[in-house]
Formats: structure tokens, C-alpha cells, sequence
């Protein structure tokens, strides 16, 4: 198990160095004083300088030095001063092999993070008895595994009342019949329970299973010739859990992963469990496929939020395969269980392709770029009451003097803004504690980098660069025009409304205090930029 308590801590100093406006006298024939531009604050700080390839120090050995590296699927909690992450078992070379599963981090800042450990040494007995249990009563009965192979997944912490629940995944590696995945769809995945009293302590109590993948009999287990996709054993994936509780009290498990689609299913709020599991509709209502004809579909790791300003409910989802093409889909509801709705007014509950878009694989200049970009954790600072984005990065394939590229796991914690008609998007910059400076029209003019996020997949969706000028105009990779709202912080470029943000450019050789925009299209693509000079 990790227990490490040490971290490269990289200090914050906050300040600010104003640009001195210098009057301009008139001469007496003058009739007025002559116009000034606004000064532009700019920031002193000293922001994250820890490398985005952390291969050097992705070794077991030197976890005290890898803040948000190997990070995956995280879920993000606060309790008291800190912010807790829990993740997924995955690490660059498996360097996490051995010790334990579920691991964790912690920061006060969501900037500097430190390594803490496993909080779970080996799976609970009741996962074997209860996957063996359940094949003894298949028709025909099946024989028991005596050694299970498991696979610990996306874990989801939430405080609930005075205590803090922990939904995990865990999930049973082992062709259902025989040894070969060519002939037998995998196992089932179980989600259980555990519960602490204070995350600082890291002391769980396991209360068991919470629901299993569950099969309704249309599919069988087994099959001859090539794998068809389309026939999924399970009518939903028991992994990739996500708690809420609504503003009435009741309280929600949402799960499922490219079998059939998402579900909620109403908890006990005393066991934080279904109130039966009799049969298979006491699994979950689905709330959102991707295809209601198909049994198999790429989308998963589901979180929703209510947010109290807009009065909907948000759901998050992960879209297509996680090793490239992963990106971020957002529909909402009124209602906890649907219909949820796409930014086009489309039905997302009854099947139809989720909008708008939220991240995707992208790249500004002077950078390899990131992909893999989904399974989020949504998140709220409860003093200031901001929104927060958090998932995992990947580096590219082949990026050259990085074995096995794609496999480099950052952690990302972006800020969340909220457009004027209640959608959310995602800031282009990784959070970093940039002070806040006042944003004026003098502040966007000069040179820039903007991404149009086109979905496509596996495909960067690379930067053009662009000048705002001080005659409102854009020009460069693309022409039109510009204007600011600096009441609402809106930023509308050729029609586009974007939030701005005072922002840390990562990608910059030295990086340095920048400002960026964030909006979306009509169709709801997201449209990203940052000042680069």
C-alpha cells in the first residue's frame, strides 16, 4: 500500500505589477484631452512549472514527485481543508502493481497535489462469493472461479450526510466459459460500497454490493466466429458509478459502459444501496443511449450535477474509445431521470447523438497536445460555489523520446464557466490559481490561438492563429469581427459568445500569465482561445 506523505510542493507567490498609465497633458489650444487605453494588469505569478511527460519520474520509487501524474477516471471530493482525488488502478508502466488499488491524492489548491496511497489492499471477499454464487444458479449452472482475475475501476466519493461513501467498480477479468475471450463474452463487473467518517483517516468500512452487470436472457454468453458487437451478454455494465442526491433528498446511482447505455437507479438513502434488486428493473431506469437499437455503443463514465443557478440537471458523458478518441458530451434535464436534452433540443434519453461537445483531442502550438480527454469528475468549491472539471489527459501516440506515449496519464483540473443560455464549457487551460485581474477590451488585443473543436475521430483538432485588434476586427487564419461585455465577461467573436478567464499558458516555452475564451457554437462545438502575444 502507498504511504507516502511527501511532495515536490511548488510555491505560489501572488502579486501584481501595474503598468503605469502615463498622463498626457494637452497643449492649451487642445479642446479635450487626448484618449487613453485602459491600463492592462498583469499578474506576477509564479504558477505550476512540473513537466506534462512525467516518464522520468513515473516510477513506483518517486511517487512523492508526481503531483497529478498517472491519474485516471478521477473523482474529486473536499473535506476540510483539502481536496481529495481518487482514481482508477492505472499508472504508466503499471508502476502501481502491488500496492494496493483505489489510490488517492490531496491538495489544498487543486494546483499542488500529494500522493497518498491505496485505500483498498485486496478485493472483499463478497466479490468472489457473490460472482460464484450467481454462476452455481445459471441454467445450466456454471462451476465456480477459483481465482478470479480483477480490474479495480473509477471509484466515486461523495460526503453524504456526516459520512463520506465511496462507489467503486470492480470488475471480473475471466471469459465467462473456457479461456478464450473469442468464444465467451467477460465476466460480470460488480459496484460495492464503502464508507469513512473522514477521509483524512483513509479508514473504510466495505458494506458490499451495490448492484452487479445483470443479463436479461436476449444474448448468450457464448458464440462461434468472429465476435459481433452488437450481441452484449449484459443488459447493463455494472462499473463507472456516480452518486447524487437531489434537492429533495433522494439519492441516485448512475452507471453503465457501452452496454445498452446510462442508468439511474433509486438509493436506500440509510444503505446507499437500491431498495431491491428482484429484478432487472430494479437495476435502473436508462436516462441515456447513444443508440436505443444497439446493445453495444461507445459511451460511458456518466456524472450529473444539479446546478441550483439554472435549475437542470446536468449529464456528462464519455464518448468513444479512451486511449485517443475520448471526448466530453453535456445534455440536461428538469427531472433527475430525463429526458435529457442536447444544446439541438434532440432526445439523448431515446437515442440520439449528445450535444454540445465539451473537450476533445486538441492541441495549441509548442505542444504534443492532449487525447483521451473524458470521464469526468464535476466538482464544486463549496465557499466560492465554482464549478470544476476535472479527467484525465493522455499524451499522443508517438510522440518521439517517449516510449509508449499514450500512456502518459496527467491529471487536469479545468474551471467551468456557465454561457448566458445555462451551458456549461470548459476553460482551455488547466486551472492553476491565476489571480484575477479586470478584464478590459485592451486586454484582447494582440495575437491569439483559437480552436474550433470539429468531432472527429482520433483526430487533433489543431490551433489557427488569429489578431484582435483595436478596431474590433479579427483577422489572420480567420476574419470577422469582435466585441466585450465586460459586466458578464463575455467575449463575442464572430458571433460566438465566449467566457474569458485570467489563465496559466502551459504550452509556452516559459509559461507565463495569459487570458482565454471558452463558448460554443449554435450546433455546440466548443470554440477555444488563448493570447499568445
Amino acid at each position: 500500500m502507498r504511504k507516502s506523505n511527501f511532495i515536490l510542493r511548488i510555491a505560489s507567490y501572488f502579486g501584481l505589477i501595474l503598468v503605469v498609465l502615463i498622463a498626457v497633458s494637452c497643449s492649451k489650444d487642445d479642446a479635450a484631452t487626448d484618449e487613453t487605453i485602459p491600463p492592462v494588469v498583469t499578474p506576477s505569478f509564479s504558477g505550476p512549472t512540473y513537466a506534462d511527460n512525467y516518464s522520468s519520474i513515473a516510477s513506483w520509487n518517486t511517487r512523492s514527485q508526481w503531483n497529478l501524474a498517472n491519474v485516471h477516471d478521477p473523482s474529486v471530493e473536499k473535506s476540510g481543508d483539502y481536496y481529495y482525488m481518487y482514481q482508477t488502478d492505472a499508472s504508466y508502466g503499471n508502476a502501481h502493481d502491488g500496492h494496493g488499488h483505489f489510490f488517492y491524492r490531496r491538495s489544498k489548491d487543486l494546483v499542488n497535489w500529494e500522493f497518498m496511497g491505496s485505500t483498498m489492499t485486496t478485493a472483499p471477499a463478497w466479490v468472489k462469493d457473490s460472482l460464484n454464487n450467481k454462476r452455481a444458479r445459471m441454467n445450466p449452472a456454471l462451476p465456480p472461479i477459483a481465482n478470479p482475475n480483477y480490474g479495480y475501476w473509477a471509484p466515486c466519493v461523495r460526503k453524504v450526510g456526516n459520512k463520506y461513501r465511496m462507489y467503486y467498480s470492480i470488475v471480473v477479468d475471466n471469459p465467462i466459459v473456457g479461456t478464450d475471450f473469442n468464444t465467451s463474452w467477460s465476466e460480470r463487473a460488480f459496484i460495492g460500497l464503502a464508507e469513512t467518517d473522514d477521509l483524512a483517516s483513509n479508514v473504510w468500512t466495505d458494506k458490499g454490493m451495490v448492484v452487479c452487470s445483470e443479463p436479461d436472457g436476449v444474448k448468450p454468453y457464448s458464440y462461434t466466429g468472429t465476435r459481433n458487437w452488437e450481441d452484449a451478454y449484459f443488459k447493463y455494465n455494472a462499473i463507472d458509478p456516480s452518486f447524487i442526491e437531489t434537492p429533495e433528498g433522494d439519492q441516485y446511482l448512475i452507471y453503465g459502459s457501452w452496454h445498452s447505455g446510462i442508468v439511474a437507479v433509486k438509493l436506500d438513502p440509510t444503505t446507499g444501496k437500491p431498495f431491491q434488486l428482484k429484478t432487472l428493473a430494479d437495476y435502473g431506469t436508462r436516462i441515456a443511449t447513444r443508440n436505443a437499437s444497439s446493445r453495444w455503443q461507445a459511451s460511458e463514465g456518466a456524472e450529473i450535477i444539479y446546478n441550483p443557478d439554472t435549475q437542470y440537471y446536468y449529464l456528462f458523458m464519455a464518448y468513444d474509445e479512451l486511449s485517443v478518441a475520448y471526448n466530453t458530451r453535456v445534455a440536461r434535464s428538469r427531472n433527475i431521470t430525463g429526458p435529457y436534452y442536447g444544446i439541438n433540443g434532440a432526445n439523448v434519453t431515446n437515442g440520439a447523438d449528445c450535444w454540445p461537445m465539451l473537450t476533445h483531442p486538441y492541441s495549441f502550438n509548442n505542444h504534443t497536445g492532449w487525447v483521451g480527454i473524458s470521464h469526468c469528475a464535476i466538482f464544486q468549491n463549496p465557499d466560492t460555489k465554482q464549478w470544476y472539471y476535472s479527467s484525465q489527459g493522455r499524451l499522443p501516440e508517438g510522440v518521439p523520446g517517449i516510449a509508449v506515449s499514450n500512456a502518459i496519464m496527467m491529471g487536469h483540473v479545468r474551471a467551468i464557466k456557465w454561457t448566458d443560455d445555462g451551458w456549461p464549457v470548459i476553460d482551455p487551460e488547466r486551472y492553476a490559481a491565476v489571480p484575477e485581474t479586470t478584464i478590459t477590451d485592451a486586454s484582447f488585443i494582440g495575437e491569439w490561438e483559437q480552436i474550433t473543436m470539429n468531432y472527429q475521430y482520433q483526430t487533433i483538432q489543431k490551433s489557427v492563429r488569429i489578431y484582435l485588434t483595436a478596431d474590433k476586427k479579427v483577422s489572420g487564419a480567420i476574419t470577422g469581427t469582435w466585441s466585450y461585455d465586460s459586466t458578464n465577461k463575455t467575449l463575442t467573436v464572430n458571433g460566438v459568445k465566449c467566457k474569458v478567464s485570467d489563465a496559466w499558458d502551459w504550452e509556452s516555452s516559459t509559461r507565463k500569465v495569459t487570458v482565454t475564451y471558452s463558448g460554443l457554437t449554435a450546433d455546440g462545438r466548443p470554440v477555444w482561445g488563448k493570447k499568445v502575444n
